[in-house]
């Protein structure tokens, strides 16, 4: 079978880089606001007709960690000002996690150029595996991610940008990596966030505007909780206020960076335990939907890959690391990024996982919730655009 079959016969899809994907939001909203040029990497004003983000004097771009178009669809009547605004459908890049997607959403480039290939990913320098959410093990945010940061360069240009978020990601590795430029704003509620962004709206520029509840509700109790349901209802009540509330001039456009499935009683193989898994691998990095295959010996790889494929069957694509590129599922892979991709990429099918508890903690194997495939349910995110045509 060849890999895009295999691919295909686990229900997965590949990311629609170019098109309607996430990596297309930031350059459209700069766009609509005058800035385009500050996108050197892809063509703005594409992006800006393909999303249906009119033209404006400020555009807020909202970002709810978590909410998957397939979640939102099935929670509709608890989020009646979100379903009433949905404009599309757009899918997020590989793997479908927050620290590749914000990467993408802040670059307008998928990960294999911007190297933010996983929850984890494998670091050359040191062997390891290295955290590029709490950025533990990684090193100099402008080394590992050398693609620009889009709202530095409008900024420098003279357009006026703020980003919205915990008080303790000003200056983190991850926003330095993704977000960097212009004005960080720490605020702890949603509300207080709302409010700000409400009052920056008034003048020209842009504004973006984190909120991470709603992921974090679903793994801790999974997307189907009622946390998950009042995380949303909460979310879908400020939005509407800040909708209300914006400039006439202005627009909003709201998305997501990945959805997530609910993996409790689904199943599930921890590589510690597990020897025709363990056999041959040096480092498994990634998460649990989506992991990288790391080994010594390059040469092993597609014995590896049989034994994964075994073992796994039905509930994974198992790839090589030249068929995962070759799918394209990285987009362009640039030569300093290439080593943090396995030798072999597994993209998990269904609900099912694989951990390895030699390496992860307790609470990361008891999540509920989980993301990082190419499901729809993990790949597919809304588009929400508000504002005059």
């Amino acid at each position: 079978m060849n890999p895009g079959d295999r691919l295909a016969a686990a229900g997965l899809s590949r990311p629609d880089y170019g098109g309607l994907e996430l990596g297309a939001v930031l350059p459209g909203a700069l766009a609509a606001v005058g800035a385009g040029e500050a996108v050197a990497a892809r063509d703005a004003e594409a992006d800006r007709i393909r999303l249906g983000i009119p033209r404006a004097d400020h555009v807020v771009v909202v970002l709810l960690d978590g909410l998957g178009h397939h979640q939102l669809d099935a929670r509709r009547g608890h989020a009646p000002f979100l379903r009433s605004t949905e404009s599309g459908i757009i899918t997020a890049g590989f793997p479908t996690t927050t620290a590749t997607s914000l990467a993408l959403f802040g670059t307008g480039r998928a990960s294999g150029a911007t190297g933010m290939t996983g929850y984890t990913a494998h670091n050359p320098a040191t062997g390891e595996a290295a955290n590029l959410v709490s950025w533990e093990g990684v090193g100099d945010p402008d080394d590992w991610q050398r693609e620009p940061s889009l709202m530095r360069v409008a900024h420098e240009g003279g357009l006026a940008v703020a980003s919205l978020g915990k008080r303790r990601f000003a200056g983190s590795g991850l926003t330095r990596a993704a977000l960097a430029g212009g004005d960080f704003v720490g605020a702890e509620r949603l509300s207080d966030r709302v409010d700000e962004a409400i009052q920056r709206a008034r003048r020209p520029g842009l504004t973006y505007l984190y909120w991470g509840d709603i992921d974090a509700a679903g793994h801790k109790h999974g997307w189907q909780s009622d946390a998950w349901v009042a995380a949303l209802e909460d979310a879908d009540q400020e939005l509407r206020r800040l909708r209300a509330r914006l400039p006439r001039h202005a627009a909003m456009v709201v998305t997501a960076d990945h959805g997530m499935i609910d993996v409790n009683g689904a199943p599930r193989w921890d590589v510690a335990g597990t020897p025709a898994l363990a056999r041959g691998v040096r480092l498994v990095a990634g998460e649990p939907r989506a992991l990288h295959l790391h080994m010594d010996d390059a040469a092993e790889a597609p014995a590896v890959a049989e034994r994964w494929r075994g073992v796994l069957g039905d509930h994974a694509a198992v790839l090589l690391r030249d068929e995962a590129v070759g799918l394209g599922l990285f987009g362009p892979v640039s030569g300093h990024v290439e080593d943090r991709i396995g030798e072999v990429v597994v993209a998990m099918a269904g609900r099912a996982t694989v951990v390895d508890s030699r390496t992860q903690s307790e609470q990361a194997l008891g999540l509920i919730g989980v993301h990082g495939s190419l499901t729809p349910e993990e790949l597919q995110v809304p588009l929400l655009v508000a504002g005059e045509a």
